[in-house]
């Protein structure tokens, strides 16, 4: 195998197939990027039986092959390659690098011991890039970090009419946002999978720019997995298995005893105060007429307190909340203003959820979808 490939666009690819592939792997081939010339250009995949990654770019071919070789070794030569073109070459077990005065050389992986990357479904639906990107992101925080429950580690997307929609929770909290959704080729009517929280963030951030992403489900040999694809890049993952918790009917109709706050005071408050605060305490928070009071007591040697504009509608209310919790809450809320709503329960001594949404000023709400629902600590008496 023999090509010439331009520096800037062949680390790109690298670094695509590389970012999704994990930092062990139980088998050292499935840390290796499977390079394909052909007539047609590059291809550059990776595949670690969860998630595969693809991309095609153009380069000058003068002999076709196949080869597989260390994806992060090959990712970090790449980064660091000089300005000028890469010759790419192999002879028998030995792969050539040159570029500029820049010589490699590697050792390859046996290809024909390399899984065979799954096949993606033709079709599927249509999702503009910068939306889902962002509503990745403000979604994907909430979901759990601890794999003895896999089911909640994912985000849920559910395809319905002309919406898709995101959800996760860590059992804590729960965030949930609704983006366009053309259904285009796909004819899956309503419908839901449960993807890795991880391997989504990665896809909203690589494809944010992408214009629209398609996305398609698969159902192949007892696997279902879900592809992404966009500008010659694809990305599939497998699903998760299991129930997702019907946590959206915990999101009230209406609250009308609700706060509106300066989003970036709040943010700005909410960390000098809890400087003082020893680790998983909670704030606690007092919305009166007059403003917002936040208090924490960290210790004997340190106490703090600040008070803040708020505009209360409804009664005076006091919660304790964990600040990080609620700094990610106000970190996906993309407005001047913030709406802190009061949910009630059946238990007048249990506090309900306090519910975070966007708000464009003090008298309008935000344009957004994006809810936030976090469950306060019991107060300290």
């Amino acid at each position: 195998m023999k090509f010439h490939v331009n520096r800037d666009v062949f680390s790109e690819a690298v670094s695509f197939a590389v970012k999704l592939l994990p930092q062990r792997t139980t088998l050292p081939i499935l840390s290796g990027v499977l390079i394909e010339a052909t007539d047609a250009g590059l291809t550059l995949s990776s595949f670690d039986y969860e998630v595969s990654a693809r991309t095609t770019i153009a380069a000058e071919v003068e002999e076709p092959g196949r080869i597989l070789v260390s994806g992060r070794l090959l990712a970090d030569i790449a980064s660091r390659l000089p300005n000028a073109p890469v010759e790419f070459s192999t002879h028998e077990a030995k792969v050539a690098v040159v570029c500029g005065s820049a010589n490699f050389t590697l050792l390859s992986m046996p290809v024909e011991e390399y899984p065979t990357l799954p096949q993606v479904a033709d079709g599927g639906g249509l999702v503009p890039a910068e939306e889902f990107s962002t509503a990745v992101s403000q979604v994907a925080v909430a979901a759990s970090r601890d794999d003895v429950t896999p089911v909640i580690t994912g985000v849920q997307l559910e395809v319905s009419d002309n919406s898709l929609g995101l959800v996760a929770t860590d059992r804590y909290r729960v965030a949930v946002r609704e983006i366009p959704w053309d259904a285009g080729t796909s004819s899956a009517g309503e419908a839901t999978a449960l993807v890795p929280a991880r391997t989504l963030s990665e896809v909203g951030k690589t494809f944010a720019h992408a214009g629209n992403i398609t996305v398609s489900v698969t159902n192949t040999d007892d696997r279902e997995l879900i592809a992404f694809s966009a500008e010659n890049k694809t990305v599939t993952s497998l699903l998760i298995k299991g129930n997702f918790p019907p946590v959206r009917r915990l999101f009230p109709e209406v609250v009308d005893n609700y706060a509106v706050i300066n989003t970036a005071d709040l943010v700005e408050a909410v960390r000098r105060v809890s400087l003082v605060l020893e680790r998983e305490a909670a704030l606690r928070f007092t919305f009166t007429a007059d403003g917002l009071t936040l208090e924490a007591v960290g210790s004997e040697q340190a106490q703090a307190s600040e008070s803040i504009d708020a505009h209360l509608s409804g009664d005076e209310t006091v919660v304790s909340l964990k600040p990080q919790f609620l700094l990610d809450g106000l970190g996906a809320v993309h407005s001047e203003f913030v709406r802190i709503s009061f949910t009630k329960t059946d238990n007048p001594n249990k506090p309900g959820p306090v519910l975070i949404s966007a708000q464009s000023s003090k008298d309008q709400p935000g344009s957004d979808t994006y809810k936030y629902l976090l469950q306060p600590n019991l107060l300290l008496r």
